[in-house]
């Protein structure tokens, strides 16, 4: 849930993350994420996110054996090497969204992405950067996510000085 609440994957992305992505750049781990189209990008691995794959590796063991396997696993079944599926992570996003008592309908893997595109504009990130993280080709889908014209407080009319 922490890799796609913070890095705003489609859950077809997270679902082909294997352990050989989480690689080290200029000092900082990132995810190597392949995207629509054949894509990759590299998104800075956010800290939290980190220390929960961490703590999740470790108590599953299963990186151990070779880099080159899924990073997340099925949760039923026998481990094959294959890992989770686009439909298993939207499982396990909706079950946790169940318990947490957060309304299911509209909400799945999608809605942890809009969240994480439109909290990042909120705190002041540059909507090109979005654009890139967020993988998409057009502004103009990014834009959708940007609230903050919506917002009073940052209306021209508070912006004039004389």
């Amino acid at each position: 849930m922490a890799v796609l609440l913070y890095h705003r994957l489609r859950r077809e992305e997270a679902a082909l993350l294997q352990v050989s992505d989480i690689q080290e750049r200029r000092g900082i781990q990132h995810l190597k994420v392949h995207g629509k189209g054949g894509k990759v990008r590299y998104l800075p691995l956010h800290p939290i996110a980190a220390g929960r794959v961490h703590h999740y590796l470790e108590s599953s063991g299963h990186h151990l054996a070779d880099r080159k396997v899924s990073l997340f696993i099925p949760l039923r079944g026998k481990l094959t090497g294959a890992g989770i599926t686009a439909n298993g992570i939207y499982t396990v996003v909706t079950t946790w969204a169940k318990k947490a008592g957060i309304e299911v309908d509209g909400m799945g893997v999608h809605g942890l992405r809009a969240t994480a595109a439109t909290n990042a504009l909120e705190h002041e990130a540059d909507i090109a950067k979005v654009q890139s993280w967020l993988g998409h080709a057009n502004i103009s889908t990014t834009k959708i996510y940007d609230r903050r014209e919506n917002r009073p407080e940052d209306s021209p009319t508070y912006k004039v000085k004389y």
